[in-house]
């Protein structure tokens, strides 16, 4: 049987990552519409909107190098992204508990990204959490789906310790 008709359940994950790269394009444009660089407006005592242009990976890593990096970021991203498309496509439909969701926000996140280094040669950040005078390195909706689809990842690896790779108890 074909494995597009055989895994019918993939293209609701599919969805779930377009429907991540959209959100994340579209609040990026508006970051991008209405903030200039640094420029930020509190929401919270502890959040700030602040727009932001990380040149690097997390939290600026390699920020710094000499442009190298936009491309290795780019090229490690959209090959993670091609592996993670695979691995979705091959799942059965039912009893994946959070490992098809977690894939599925992993893939729209990476992808989220890799579409503004290409765009722009940079990744748009502009949710700033800090408490007090210590900041979190600022980030965006792409970013939070890799963190909450990683976190879903390690959910369902220990929930899954008694498994075998078929899905049975061993």
């Amino acid at each position: 049987m074909n494995i597009l008709t055989n895994r019918g359940g993939a293209w609701r994950w599919l969805g779930v990552s377009l429907a991540v790269i959209a959100l994340d394009q579209w609040s990026k444009a508006f970051i991008a519409r209405h903030f200039t660089e640094f420029e930020f407006m509190n929401v919270l005592p502890v959040l700030q909107i602040t727009r932001m242009h990380n040149l690097g990976a997390a939290f600026s890593f390699l920020a710094d190098a000499s442009g190298w990096q936009r491309w290795f970021f780019i090229v490690l991203a959209t090959t993670v992204s091609l592996g993670i498309l695979i691995w979705i496509l091959q799942l059965p439909r039912r009893g994946n508990g959070l490992l098809s969701p977690g894939l599925a926000l992993v893939l729209g996140g990476a992808l989220g990204n890799v579409i503004d280094r290409i765009r722009l040669g940079y990744v748009v950040d502009f949710i700033h959490v800090h408490w007090e005078s210590a900041y979190f390195p600022a980030f965006n909706v792409a970013d939070s789906a890799i963190t909450v689809g990683a976190a879903f990842l390690l959910l369902d690896a220990l929930m899954d310790t008694g498994r075998t790779s078929s899905g049975r108890k061993a």
